[in-house]
């Protein structure tokens, strides 16, 4: 299981967004982390779940939840997902 951390500039990208999407969110995060594995996350690329972010310094990856985006990076060392922002589709690659 991955432990899932987030950045704190992500606390502004709540504020943005309804209390219903906002435990959407939490709650497929929190499913993405207990189902983490090299497997489910190839299964997820495949069906377009995950991508990972091109013309980045580090590996970034962006999850679709939805009309949301939410872009993490991997730390296999410590087995945490850092989310970086979660923003609709529109904002998501400003």
């Amino acid at each position: 299981m991955y432990k899932i951390d987030f950045k704190s500039s992500v606390k502004k990208d709540f504020k943005k967004i309804s209390i219903t999407d906002i435990k959407f969110i939490r709650d497929s995060l929190t499913d993405f982390g207990k189902n983490f594995s090299s497997e489910y996350e190839i299964l997820l690329m495949q069906k377009g779940k995950i991508k990972k972010l091109q013309g980045q310094k580090e590996d970034l990856y962006r999850l679709k939840l939805r009309s949301y985006r939410v872009i993490y990076k991997k730390y296999d060392d410590r087995l945490v997902i850092l989310v970086f922002h979660v923003t609709t589709r529109e904002g998501a690659y400003k």
